[in-house]
């Protein structure tokens, strides 16, 4: 009789001992020591656990003092305690908002664009797909990204809001949280590398339970990236290239550690500002401009012209780079959507293939001899 009751004791004392590990799910040490699955970018880490994976968004906007965690649940996964003090999303979702262009071609890519609820200002999407569904009434106009209306959204109740800070004030996106909707952070504008940008597919993907499509998108953009990679370096020659325009009596070029200049390396050229420190632009008289670039071979995505007549309309000293004189002015300002979005803006954060298969085109059409332009045009 002792022996029962002595056993009885022991398994109370006990059972919320195992209990409370099941709850856990799994120690801190596994947490600790989980993989990140991703690659290029540098502002994003996910970890995938049994029922439940983390997303840490480290570098929301340029220069952040901040991070935000964010817990994914599947369906009965069971999230430890150590975890329970961030924000949890249970996926996969089914309806979302988003704020940025560049968040488009993700949806599509993965197949899950019908679930887009709202958009701020919906003329600036341009992909065919989503317009449709623009023009059906099935993506609702939501304010602007500065002011955001928080009552559409109330009503709208999507399983989750992407947004996007500037910096540490985002009063609008802090209102509806307080509001009790599901916003996350996200932070592809400030990757820098043009893979990196486009490996936030596998964000999308986690919040539709659709990792494996996401990672199979991107190692198909990775290798036809790698690919064209290798073939450029086989070109025989470096042409000199200028880029960016005037604007208020001042001309931006890209920073030499920006995602455009990177580009314009990858493709075997010899971009002017190459060696120049920073990653965003670089503000230069246009006499400092002229003197350097005077003789450059191309030009590439002078702002948002369109041809060279209006460029020279708008800047007659346009006409004294050899560029312009021999007509070899790119820009990707042609290529619009049907409400007049810029199809570059929205899609070569995304397909950075692409974009690499464009310039090495223009700089050295004989290694792809048979590409056709897609975001660039050749400007008359």
């Amino acid at each position: 009789m002792k022996s029962i009751f002595l056993l009885i004791i022991f398994s109370l004392l006990f059972l919320p001992f195992f209990g409370c590990k099941q709850n856990n799910g799994i120690s801190k040490e596994k947490l600790a020591s989980s993989k990140n699955s991703i690659e290029y970018a540098k502002g994003l880490e996910i970890y995938k656990h049994r029922g439940f994976s983390i997303v840490k968004i480290t570098n929301p906007w340029p220069e952040a003092k901040k991070s935000f965690t964010y817990i994914l649940q599947e369906k009965n996964g069971i999230i430890p305690d150590s975890l329970r003090q961030f924000p949890t999303i249970s996926i996969p979702i089914h309806s979302i908002v988003v704020t940025s262009t560049t968040h488009i071609p993700a949806l599509e890519l993965l197949g899950v664009e019908n679930t887009l609820m709202g958009f701020p200002n919906t003329n600036y999407i341009s992909s065919v797909k989503t317009r449709k569904l623009i023009d059906a009434g099935k993506v609702r106009e939501v304010g602007t990204n500065e002011s955001l209306n928080t009552e559409v959204l109330m009503d709208m109740k999507p399983d989750v809001i992407i947004g996007f800070g500037l910096n540490n004030s985002n009063p609008t996106l802090d209102n509806l949280q307080k509001s009790g909707l599901k916003v996350l952070f996200n932070g592809d504008w400030t990757e820098q590398s043009p893979l990196g940008k486009a490996e936030w597919i596998k964000f999308f993907g986690a919040l539709y339970g659709l990792d494996s499509k996401a990672n199979t998108l991107f190692s198909m953009i990775e290798k036809g990236y790698n690919t064209t990679l290798a073939l450029a370096k086989k070109a025989t020659s470096k042409p000199t290239v200028l880029s960016g325009a005037m604007y208020q009596e001042q001309w931006y070029v890209p920073q030499g550690e920006s995602w455009a200049s990177l580009f314009l390396k990858d493709a075997q050229s010899n971009y002017l500002w190459a060696n120049t420190k920073g990653t965003g632009s670089l503000v230069l008289p246009f006499e400092v401009i002229l003197d350097k670039a005077k003789n450059a071979d191309f030009w590439i995505a002078p702002g948002n012209y369109s041809s060279l007549k209006q460029m020279s309309d708008s800047n007659p000293h346009y006409g004294q780079f050899a560029s312009f004189k021999n007509k070899k002015v790119y820009s990707y300002a042609v290529t619009k959507g049907v409400k007049g979005g810029i199809i570059y803006f929205e899609w070569s954060p995304a397909r950075p293939d692409w974009v690499l298969k464009d310039l090495i085109t223009i700089f050295h059409p004989e290694l792809l001899p048979q590409h056709k332009l897609f975001f660039f045009t050749k400007l008359e």
